[in-house]
């Protein structure tokens, strides 16, 4: 296509709008509306295009399903907040830590509690590892960056059970019809995991980190952080907290049925498929549906078991709602950046990416080359999920017009999400982590940037070497 280059408009709009307004759902919006107008160059039909995006969009069987699981999955975690489960775990802990390290290793061992989401783990422990420090005179900056490692890094790398499983395997199935691979989504998503390199490369960090001995926080520095801080900030979050009846069984019971619900349909999905083996069975079910089915499941159960422990129904629904609208960001994100791939493919990104860089750029570099370029981006826009909707189609894209290894380069693509995250001050795990401990956010994202620094150099270096291993 003569005009096949101006397919990178709309990404590029998105791109300098979210480095500038350190907000990306603006920039998608312009984006759109640029690719629409593009396609239909005239005024009420670039408006209808951006209509027809954005219900085409809403009429993939895959799209809604993911739309429908996130909600689902929201109200769920806004279930087991207002029972009290993770409280009731939570000052069950607190009387086991005798020693700084054993605080450092609590962060760590809430994991299997606390993994289905960033925002739900971070605010859950903050407040509790905030009451158990008073003990301890730990650097309120070194039990951030734990808490924060232990979050970012670890429910990156789960294949199940997580907020960020439906939207990560969405992103990998888009990737395969738009370059029309004969490929598994699920199949492609867990083979990415190994290649994950900076999440993994952190996990090791963090738990060097955890078991070093660490320099006290003085009394000085300590009353110089909380003055900088608001007086107000997470006051909402200490009165709800307050209030909740401390119950782990209302935490334990639904992920113990949501984890194995997964598992359990996963696996019989796949086998009705064709799987002989697990791994086959995990890689051809249809793993979209059987998260949506395997979290309304849970949720049927949970509210059944809420009724018989008497938690007032009230409290119940009006909290699943209010956990469910808490991803309705996230949902409209998705929405729009699956709106802005298809006006993207309309113009010819494909065709131009295969035409151009595809035949420029070396196979064995390109997982390292989007894994730098989404990082950079990821830290100005501060948000994992943006990073992966812009650079998925580009990653895959590549990966296929220049042959390097499509895991790899999907790998590269979350891995790089996972660094903008995790470092940016603009991230929502900095900012709450903060928050709750009462750091200032610039100074405390300062602080980690010295560990995510050598964590995205060491990434880098493992792309370009298993990039000329597998290529």
């Amino acid at each position: 296509m003569e005009y096949a280059w101006l397919s990178l408009v709309p990404f590029l709009i998105v791109i300098a709008l979210s480095i500038w307004l350190k907000e990306i759902l603006p920039g998608l919006v312009l984006g759109l509306l640029a690719g629409s107008f593009i396609v239909k160059a005239e005024l009420l039909g670039g408006l209808q295009q951006v209509l027809n995006y954005v219900l085409e969009t809403l009429a993939d069987d895959t799209n809604m399903k993911i739309i429908v699981f996130l909600y689902l999955f929201g109200g769920l975690v806004g279930m087991m907040k207002i029972s009290g489960g993770i409280k009731g775990f939570s000052e069950w802990v607190g009387k086991k830590v005798k020693s700084e390290r054993g605080l450092l290793s609590i962060i760590w061992l809430s994991l299997p509690f606390t993994f289905m989401m960033p925002m739900f783990r971070i605010m859950m422990i903050g407040p509790v590892i905030k009451s158990l420090m008073e003990k301890t005179e730990l650097s309120k900056q070194k039990v951030g960056f734990t808490m924060d490692v232990s979050t970012a890094s670890t429910i990156v790398l789960l294949p199940a059970g997580t907020a960020f499983t439906g939207f990560m395997l969405s992103l990998v199935e888009s990737g395969i019809e738009r370059n029309h691979l004969d490929l598994y989504p699920y199949q492609i998503y867990l083979s990415s995991i190994p290649f994950n390199f900076f999440a993994i490369v952190m996990l090791f960090l963090g738990l060097i980190s955890t078991f070093r001995k660490s320099k006290k926080q003085s009394r000085a520095k300590k009353q110089k952080a909380a003055a900088e801080e608001h007086p107000y900030h997470g006051i909402g979050l200490k009165q709800e907290l307050e209030e909740v009846k401390a119950q782990p069984w209302h935490l334990i019971v639904p992920l113990f049925f949501l984890l194995g619900l997964s598992m359990f349909l996963l696996w019989q999905d796949g086998t009705e498929k064709g799987g002989n083996t697990v791994f086959q069975s995990f890689a051809k079910a249809d793993a979209t549906f059987v998260m949506l089915l395997a979290v309304f499941l849970t949720l049927v159960i949970t509210f059944l078991f809420y009724s018989i422990r008497r938690v007032p129904l009230k409290e119940t629904l009006y909290h699943f709602y209010d956990g469910g609208n808490q991803m309705m960001q996230a949902i409209i994100l998705l929405i729009l950046v699956w709106a802005l791939s298809l006006s993207a493919e309309d113009i010819g990104f494909s065709d131009f990416i295969s035409l151009t860089l595809g035949n420029v750029l070396p196979a064995s570099l390109v997982p390292a080359i989007i894994f730098l370029l989404g990082s950079a981006v990821g830290y100005f826009i501060g948000s994992s999920w943006g990073t992966w909707g812009l650079f998925m189609p580009l990653g895959m894209t590549l990966a296929v017009a220049s042959g390097a290894s499509i895991p790899l380069t999907v790998g590269a693509v979350f891995a790089s999400g996972a660094f903008g995250a995790m470092t940016s001050p603009l991230g929502d795990t900095t900012i709450t982590t903060a928050s709750i401990l009462e750091m200032p956010v610039v100074e405390y994202a300062r602080y980690k940037l010295t560990f995510t620094a050598v964590g995205c150099a060491a990434a880098a270096i493992l792309y370009v070497a298993a990039g000329l291993l597998l290529n």
